[in-house]
């Protein structure tokens, strides 16, 4: 069997996205699930191709014990959706972009993240750009909560079937 792959998408790549990456990243590891899933992310737009996710991304990611330092932004692709199971939006409007970009018969592919934790009552991971270190705090907490969820499904839907 193929990998299983996770394409997490927010606008820049440098705030969500990569912090979502990197929370599942980390789940898939302590649950020695590496060699089934594959992780990336990448962004709706071209603003930060190739740079580190935010200074505040990352020590956040930091504190919680997790290293994203080794992510680079990169914009999604048309063909992102042939080599990813998940293609996964952190908001609404990025949902939207990427619902035109999608191939036809694809579409099927491409969910909102916060789908995975039904319990919550967001229903999109608000991008903490423009404030301070308790929204990428509060990120964290949601992208956590919604990474269990997508490792339950993947493992019901894939990995449970050996």
């Amino acid at each position: 069997m193929s990998k299983i792959s996770v394409l997490f998408v927010c606008m820049g790549n440098i705030c969500r996205s990569p912090t979502a990456e990197g929370a599942f990243r980390h789940l898939v590891r302590q649950h020695e699930l590496d060699k089934h899933i594959k992780t990336d992310s990448a962004g709706t737009h071209a603003y930060h191709i190739g740079e580190r996710p935010d200074r505040r991304a990352q020590q956040t990611a930091l504190s919680r014990g997790l290293d994203i330092s080794d992510l680079r932004a990169r914009k999604v692709k048309p063909a992102d959706f042939k080599k990813f199971h998940y293609v996964i939006a952190m908001d609404q409007d990025n949902y939207q972009l990427l619902e035109e970009m999608a191939p036809e018969g694809l579409e099927d592919r491409l969910r909102l993240f916060l789908e995975f934790a039904p319990g919550l009552k967001e229903s999109e991971v608000p991008d903490p750009y423009y404030g301070g270190p308790k929204g990428f705090e509060y990120v964290f907490d949601l992208v956590e909560e919604a990474s269990r969820g997508l490792l339950d499904e993947i493992r019901e839907k894939y990995l449970e079937q050996k």
